[in-house]
């Protein structure tokens, strides 16, 4: 089911054969019956676009910094553990965990950020604060960066696609409300199924047990039966209705299917995505996700979010980072690779991240047994592309990243620098329903600390 999240709170479920009915896309717009659209007013002199498309890779649970993007071997066993032989990379003088080996070797293609911070340690509050720069609890739910793209960028900004602008692979994060205050116009369209499989059987899209040939059945059928549509053919609501039709044929049987049709792919590049086990390899969602979101990408849906679950290392974190890390890394190695190769990654942002990061020193006792648990004090952020200068370092936590030693950068700011690449104004109008004077990102008049846009790496 599709949930539509209302401003009001209250929550109306709708099928995914429901929200295709009523406009998946195009000029009848994404779920036609939730109103008006919100214009999308930006400030009268956007800054000029680099990027036209934006790839996050949401790591729900929060990865452990130390195990990934800012190691600490000189810290000790109570705060490495067994993951104490970092890997140089092709960038002299940055080194990565020890389980990255694919993208250490293109280091050059992305900028390390070691000093996020916001010091929140709840999964949905902290959630929301990356997301949408916010603190919650100022009374009202602000969008996240996916929704405000889609407002500035999607069907008000230009976008003709007939895939949504804003694209959830493959479950959506369900932490918070996505478009917050915008209303479901905004909200992303999540996949649902699982692009590693034969087929990949999005919600809404593809039908399980119905061929191709069916379902232009069925359609052919619904039309000889509906003497009321004959009736009233030509009429200018008839004709609204016909083209939101043909539209969501479109996404089930024309060209918008396509794009998440994998098979399409050639067997050699699938397996740039899977993960080698050495003695097995394995087809994964993260990794075909990734695939997915490129070919997205290649028809210039505004935003995607990737969403990673599986982070949450309270017990055996080292387990679960054997398990998790080779999928990060081969997954996402294949995606800059192939970006760059399709002369995508100058137009294409990538950034990578979760709500937080995890506890620089390991609880070794019972139940955690080398567990690490939630830290919002300083973690790490991957971005790439669009933009975003390749082979750099930002900021950095002290010797044992247990704090922001220098350059903290905040949500806002690291949001703040993505919509700025997009074209979009940081400091102009986010408008709303309530007509408040609510600007992109916040300010530090707003209460919200800022440190500055990524201009060291812009």
């Amino acid at each position: 089911m599709n949930i539509e999240r209302p401003s009001n709170g209250i929550r109306t479920e709708i099928s995914r054969r429901e929200a295709l009915r009523r406009g998946l896309a195009g000029a009848a717009g994404l779920l036609m019956a939730a109103g008006p659209a919100i214009g999308a007013r930006a400030a009268a002199a956007p800054p000029k676009a680099k990027a036209k498309s934006v790839i996050q890779i949401w790591l729900a649970g929060g990865p452990p910094h130390l195990d990934t993007f800012d190691p600490k071997p000189e810290a000790g066993n109570d705060y490495c553990g067994p993951l104490n032989n970092p890997i140089q990379t092709n960038v002299p003088g940055i080194r990565i965990g020890e389980l990255l080996p694919l993208l250490a070797k293109q280091a050059d293609k992305f900028s390390l950020i070691r000093s996020m911070t916001h010091g929140d340690n709840g999964h949905e509050t902290a959630a929301y604060l990356t997301q949408t720069g916010r603190r919650p609890g100022d009374h009202l739910v602000y969008p996240c960066a996916g929704a405000v793209v889609s407002l500035f960028k999607g069907y008000e900004g230009g976008y003709k696609g007939l895939i949504p602008p804003y694209i959830v692979l493959t479950e959506s994060q369900g932490r918070f409300s996505e478009a917050g205050f915008l209303g479901p116009r905004y909200a992303p369209f999540a996949t649902g199924g699982d692009p590693a499989q034969q087929k990949f059987m999005v919600e809404g899209v593809v039908s399980p047990g119905l061929s191709d040939k069916q379902q232009q059945q069925r359609r052919d059928l619904l039309h000889k039966l509906d003497t009321l549509g004959s009736a009233v053919k030509g009429t200018p609501a008839m004709k609204v209705y016909c083209q939101s039709e043909d539209q969501a044929y479109d996404m089930i049987l024309g060209d918008g299917a396509k794009a998440f049709d994998l098979s399409q792919e050639t067997d050699e590049v699938r397996a740039r995505y899977d993960v080698n086990w050495g003695t097995w390899v394995s087809r994964t969602r993260f990794g075909q996700s990734c695939l997915a979101a490129r070919r997205l990408v290649e028809r210039g849906v505004p935003y995607i979010t990737i969403n990673f679950g599986g982070w949450d290392s309270h017990t055996d974190n080292f387990k679960v980072m054997r398990q998790l890390l080779p999928d990060l890394d081969r997954g996402l190695a294949a995606l800059l690779a192939e970006l760059s190769e399709h002369g995508l990654l100058d137009t294409t942002i990538i950034w990578c991240c979760g709500e937080f990061g995890r506890t620089p020193k390991i609880d070794w006792g019972p139940p955690w047994n080398g567990g690490r648990n939630h830290y919002g004090k300083v973690f790490s952020a991957l971005v790439a592309g669009g933009g975003f200068k390749g082979g750099r370092v930002v900021g950095a936590s002290d010797a044992k990243g247990e704090e922001v030693k220098n350059r903290p950068v905040y949500p806002c700011d690291l949001l703040g620098s993505i919509y700025e690449l997009m074209g979009i104004d940081p400091e102009g109008k986010l408008t709303n329903p309530m007509d408040l004077p609510i600007t992109v990102t916040p300010t530090a008049a707003d209460g919200i600390p800022v440190a500055g846009r990524l201009k060291e790496i812009m």
